[in-house]
């Protein structure tokens, strides 16, 4: 039997790096716990590599040498991180010793090669790392004596899975002890099983973000089945091996650094990158053929959003740069990077200093083509220009053919519509909306496009040149772009060099599928009508709206107004935490002013002021009888047109409406719903839905309402790029009651569970965080999931997918009309949170289980979205519920939610009781937080003060990205933030001070 267990599945890991990875075994009883690293083979690597050096600092330290040097290094790596150390090593009384020598660009200095090979590679197995000696990790690898990576393993024939690997982390690996600390000693987690790898930098609990280590499997997640081995075998064959592991740890590791100012201090919040499989592969790809092919092929890299294309451009262009051939000639005088993305600029500097520690590197070209001139003739290693210099770039480096040069090509730049990058159209004058949509669809492209053409354009006229590569990023290839960079098939074919899906990032859940909720006009009209028939369902304002609306002109765009700010009121504002935004994406420039005039007039007649507020954006100016001399966008909103992109991030502004602007290159992540006003196809099409697919925590989905495209027209334009089908067909309602009677049959949920969840669940006055109340959640659905048990595993499968096409479909049709049938809504909650707790075997639904935030999130949105319809029904649904043995707080327990009553009285904010989420989390860490634990007791509140402000910060760092709101409002408002950190300061001064 023991060929099945998981200690067989270690044993196979654990074999192969030894015999074909470069690694020794390792004895684990000679990890230090104290130290975190294990001291014999530090000090064995040091005396080897560096015996002159040790002599030295031998003379200096005399007999107490080895543990005088150890505690030096223990404290530079406190200090500085485990990465920078084996980067740069460490000085110990003017003696500077290296932890780790790295493979040389070239073979020109032997010494160098005989150092790298006395890096020695370890493979530890069950390490002991708690002083109570009661966890171990299954394998840990270090460098030189330092871990570098550890390793949970799980085996499927014992009925785990990689999911199991992923609890284990986050529920018993604690970051306080060092070895999981968060760059202190290991750089990288793996959660392994035969299937599947996932892997993470930083541990922390049930908030840890794991990613997927995955080749991807016929264009979406996963890995392709293995013949001779393991799915998962790449991982130890080739990843971990050893010119493969050092080589990451050399140039792919990096620790990124976001600086926050507060109160004129400046806070770091740090995120230690490790590459996905994707970017590796690629990086590694392109560079192996480079070497073998020379200069002067096109590469065209295909990676979808989501991809990291940022992170992957930085690393394609060091590896580039550093490249040498057979005879140690550098295969690049420079590497020319073209975007027109600010961030690329400052984070190829920081990502390649922290690579080599030198200035210079890399030179950004911001005044004029002499300045590109000279960095070109100076031969500058990377350069960063814009897309607008391009055509100069090309020019300039067929007048050196004696120099070689690598063109990395960054398409899915930052676009704000084109305006830079093009000449402004001619002022539009059309005297009607046909005519202005007419005359902008002959000229319809924007920058992205007018600047691939450029490229295109450029590169084929030339052809391929002897001293030129280029490196193409896009996401959405055209047919020229394929044909100048793709490489030809066997059939002749042009195709991409490397792919990373739409299909594959969608599944691997780093961009949202923009067609799973995709709506066309008619299907909404014949959706309402529908629910309009159905005595079931009351009739809200959208349904009256959309029937006033079809017995008018279709072009009306008044009535078109009262849809789409009806619907956004009813459905979208409550999306995301109460922060969705959407686009209305129109025809024309005219189209686009015009709607933003009836926009402000139908919400000024309804009073929806303080609710919405809107933007509008298109290039140039636009006439009518209004505007005879011309209005433009600045003008109309009162903001530059650089500004607007801010503008819009903030809480007060929620529809921006746009014409052929903001469609391509635009990252707004809680971009919810689109309604379009314009045709649309091909990548056009692709380019801009794909606006609405960034994530964020509590978005679940996203929507499009079309008035104008046909489904199959968008479905074909998506094709090419997303590999699946997806565009659902129409639904037919009843089938949402059908479905539902045929769950009902299974006998695993019982009615007076759900309404006992309900009551919990959707009672305002209920502190959804506290774990007194959790509790009861678990307990409604606890007899469920015994009673699911109890079933075979066909009805098992059965039911399980027909709850999950239920919620689906529920969770659609609630967005097509404001649905307030009590039973469906408290039925679609209580079946959302008893799908996580089911026994799984789809791994994606375990990761959802771990987002702590999103699931808090979707709590809220279900509160602001379900408990006010619950509580006014006429029916009185809840009014008949017992209290199901709930207890009221205590009043103390109960007084941080005083602190939202508290900041809106004073401040006249308008934050909910549902919004203390962010002051409970950062509550609960504090309370945990050892050194305030040790501050509390020894100090009275006046001194404790001191040590708590720092803290205060940190958490609230750490924190920011789930409510932004609060978090700016703090850092910005002195008397606010200074109220709300007296009061946490005494709830945690007192909790600390009793136990």
């Amino acid at each position: 039997m023991s060929i099945t267990t998981e200690h067989t599945f270690e044993s196979a890991l654990v074999q192969s790096l030894i015999e074909n990875g470069g690694y020794a075994l390792g004895d684990a009883s000679t990890y230090s716990k104290e130290l975190g690293f294990f001291r014999h083979e530090i000090i064995r690597f040091l005396k080897a590599s560096q015996p002159s050096r040790w002599t030295k600092i031998e003379s200096v330290h005399g007999a107490d040498v080895e543990n005088r040097v150890l505690q030096r290094l223990y404290k530079e790596m406190d200090l500085r991180g485990s990465l920078d150390v084996l980067r740069n090593g460490f000085t110990d009384y003017g003696v500077r010793f290296q932890m780790a020598y790295f493979q040389p660009a070239s073979g020109l200095n032997p010494d160098a090669v005989d150092l790298y090979n006395q890096n020695s590679l370890k493979v530890y197995r069950q390490i002991y790392y708690s002083k109570d000696n009661k966890n171990s990790v299954d394998v840990l690898l270090s460098l030189n004596g330092i871990p570098v990576a550890t390793l949970e393993l799980k085996n499927q024939f014992t009925g785990q899975n990689v999911s199991n690997a992923l609890k284990q982390y986050s529920t018993t690996r604690d970051n306080r002890e060092i070895l999981f600390a968060f760059k202190k000693r290991a750089l990288v987690h793996f959660a392994v099983d035969q299937d599947e790898v996932f892997m993470t930098t930083r541990l922390d609990g049930g908030k840890t973000y794991w990613l997927p280590f995955n080749k991807g499997y016929n264009k979406g997640k996963g890995n392709p089945p293995n013949p001779n081995s393991y799915r998962t075998a790449y991982l130890w064959e080739n990843i971990l091996a050893k010119d493969s592991w050092l080589e990451i740890i050399q140039r792919f590791v990096h620790l990124q650094t976001e600086e926050i100012i507060s109160e004129g201090r400046i806070y770091r919040k740090e995120r230690l990158i490790f590459p996905r499989y994707h970017q590796l592969d690629a990086v590694r790809a392109i560079s192996n053929k480079v070497m073998e092919l020379g200069v002067g092929k096109n590469y065209l890299i295909q990676h979808s959003a989501g991809s990291g294309k940022s992170n992957s451009i930085a690393w394609l262009a060091y590896r580039l740069s550093s490249l040498h051939n057979q005879i140690d000639e550098r295969m690049f005088d420079s590497v020319i990077v073209v975007t027109d993305r600010r961030v690329l600029d400052n984070q190829l500097q920081n990502t390649i200093y922290q690579f080599e520690h030198k200035t210079g590197v890399v030179q950004k070209i911001d005044k004029d083509s002499n300045q590109l001139a000279s960095a070109l003739g100076y031969g500058t290693n990377i350069i960063i220009t814009t897309l607008q210099k391009f055509p100069y770039v090309v020019d300039k480096v067929g007048e050196l053919p004696e120099r070689k040069y690598a063109v990395i090509i960054d398409e899915a730049h930052s676009s704000q519509g084109g305006e830079a990058s093009k000449k402004l159209k001619e002022v539009l004058a059309a005297k009607s909306l046909e005519d202005a949509a007419h005359q902008e669809v002959e000229d319809d492209y924007d920058g992205n496009d007018f600047v691939r053409e450029q490229i295109e354009a450029s590169a084929q006229s030339r052809g391929k040149q002897p001293n030129i590569s280029f490196f193409a990023f896009t996401a959405t290839p055209k047919y020229k772009t394929l044909q100048v960079f793709g490489d030809k098939d066997e059939e002749g074919k042009p195709k991409p060099f490397h792919l990373y899906s739409m299909r594959q990032a969608i599944e691997e859940g780093f961009i949202l599928d923009v067609l799973q909720n995709y709506t066309s006009y008619e299907l909404y009209f014949s959706l309402t009508k529908a629910i309009e028939d159905d005595p079931k369902f009351n009739k809200g304002k959208a349904a009256k709206a959309i029937g006033k609306y079809v017995s008018l002109h279709p072009h009306n765009l008044a009535q078109k107004t009262e849809v789409i700010i009806e619907h956004f009121r009813e459905i979208v504002a409550k999306k995301i935490g109460g922060k969705a935004k959407a686009m209305l994406v129109c025809g024309s420039r005219l189209h686009a002013k015009r709607y933003f005039e009836e926009f402000k007039k139908y919400i000024q007649e309804k009073g929806y002021e303080n609710e919405i507020k809107v933007l509008v954006a298109f290039s140039g100016e636009v006439k009518d009888a209004n505007y005879p001399d011309g209005v433009s966008e600045p003008e109309l909103t009162g903001y530059g047109e650089r500004e607007l992109p801010e503008i819009f991030d903030t809480e007060e502004y929620k529809i921006l409406i746009v014409a052929d602007k903001y469609q391509t290159g635009f990252d707004q992540p809680l971009l919810h719903t689109m309604y379009v006003d314009k045709k649309l196809s091909g990548v056009k099409a692709v380019q801009t839905l794909s606006r609405l697919n960034r994530t964020c925590p509590g978005k679940e989905d996203t929507f499009v309402l079309d008035f104008v495209n046909d489904r199959q027209i968008i479905l074909d334009s998506f094709q090419p790029y997303y590999e699946i089908t997806s565009v659902t067909e129409d639904p037919d309602i009843n089938h949402l009651f059908d479905l539902k009677q045929r769950l009902d049959q299974f006998q695993v949920y019982w009615e007076t569970e759900i309404d006992a969840f309900a009551q919990v669940y959707f009672n305002p006055a209920t502190k959804m965080n506290n774990s007194k109340d959790q509790k009861y959640l678990y307990a409604f659905t606890d007899n469920s999931v015994d009673r699911f048990k109890g079933l075979d595993e066909e009805h098992q499968d059965e039911f399980k997918k027909g709850l999950r096409t239920w919620t689906n479909l529920y969770a659609f049709l609630s967005q097509i009309m404001p649905f307030t049938d009590v039973d469906s809504e408290k039925f679609y909650s209580y079946a959302k949170l008893l799908q996580t707790r089911l026994p799984k075997r789809d791994l994606s639904e375990v990761i959802q289980l771990d987002d702590e935030i999103a699931l808090e999130y979707y709590r809220l949105q279900k509160i602001k979205e379900g408990a006010i319809e619950l509580i006014k029904n006429e029916d009185g649904e809840l009014s008949g519920i017992t209290e199901a043995g709930l207890k009221r707080q205590k009043e103390e327990e109960a007084l941080l939610s005083e602190i939202i009553h508290l900041l809106n009285d004073r401040f006249g904010t308008e934050f909910e009781e549902a919004d203390k989420l962010f002051f409970d989390q950062i509550e609960a860490e504090l309370l945990e937080d050892e050194t305030l634990k040790l501050q509390a007791r020894a100090n009275k509140l006046d001194t404790f003060k001191y040590a708590f402000d720092d803290k205060f910060i940190e958490k609230l760092i750490g924190r920011m990205d789930q409510n932004q709101e609060i978090f700016e409002k703090i850092l910005e408002d002195k008397a606010f933030g200074g109220l709300v950190k007296e009061f946490i300061m005494k709830r945690i001064y007192n909790q600390l001070n009793k136990e």
